[in-house]
């Protein structure tokens, strides 16, 4: 049985500073990773090298075995490899202290719906080309910082004055995460080349190549014929109007689903402010 005094009694405040030290490592990392595709290819690795340690140790297996010790030490050498333009993220992240300590208040997902089918519907009758990226779980923070940082709230007006022709920034991506426009001019990966995508402007192409690699929403409009396309997981659904673009954003970016104790928080806030609202002066 374990004996817990005989571990407190060699627990000193060293011992306590090294192990805050080590978490906060860990959270560091973590933190700065945040946002890129990094993280789904480190949930793998720490799965799979989980999941090999625990067949060597509990199945009678020496060869596998042999295999799993010949293997892990080479997959440490590896992984800075693999993550090295993560790394190079993470430090150049970590210069940037001031990042961290703004915070702001996050639009909802309807507010930010409404704004970009807004926006697209008159582009679309204008036939100014659009192509903005709402991201989702998988970051893209790697296809963001190849474009000009904005960080302001999105609205109708700001998309349209982005995507009118001729200016600045019309070329490239919107990227929108948390409600918020990131960056503008983006460059994004060009669809796989396969005959249908060929046929294809480079903003279609574009949209279709940012939702193979990642679980982001893409919606385009051609510049050519007005014509509003939505594209998520390398597929692409085409000729919509506005109301058929609110209904597949909102068929994709579902409202999130509350608590019991907040949906009782946030309904008696609903029923104070309309009872606030509804006094007379």
């Amino acid at each position: 049985m374990f004996d817990i005094g005989w571990f407190l009694q060699r627990v000193d405040w060293w011992s306590i500073l090294d192990i805050l030290l080590v978490t906060l490592t860990f959270y560091w990392f973590l933190h700065l990773i945040r946002g890129t595709q990094a993280i789904q290819l480190l949930r793998g690795t720490v799965i799979l090298a989980l999941a090999m340690i625990l067949a060597a140790s509990l199945l009678p297996f020496r060869a596998f075995s042999w295999l799993v010790d010949k293997t892990l030490p080479a997959l440490l050498v590896a992984i800075p490899v693999i993550f090295q333009p993560e790394l190079r993220r993470a430090l150049e992240r970590l210069g940037r202290t001031g990042a961290y300590l703004t915070s702001t208040r996050e639009p909802s997902v309807a507010e930010v719906i409404d704004q970009v089918c807004t926006a697209c519907t008159r582009m679309s009758e204008r036939k100014h080309g659009a192509l903005v990226v709402l991201e989702r779980t998988t970051g893209i923070e790697e296809y963001i910082e190849t474009g000009v940082p904005i960080d302001s709230k999105v609205t109708t007006e700001l998309l349209l004055t982005i995507f009118f022709p001729n200016t600045a920034l019309h070329d490239g991506a919107v990227v929108i995460r948390n409600g918020r426009v990131v960056a503008a001019a983006c460059v994004l990966p060009l669809a796989s080349g396969t005959i249908s995508d060929r046929q294809m402007g480079l903003r279609h192409r574009a949209s279709i190549g940012v939702t193979e690699e990642t679980d982001a929403i893409a919606v385009v409009v051609s510049e050519e014929t007005g014509t509003i396309s939505v594209a998520h997981n390398g597929r692409m659904i085409r000729r919509l109007d506005g109301k058929r673009l609110r209904k597949t954003l909102e068929a994709l970016f579902p409202p999130p689903r509350r608590s019991s104790l907040s949906g009782l928080v946030q309904d008696v806030r609903d029923r104070v402010g309309s009872a606030l609202g509804n006094q007379e002066p």
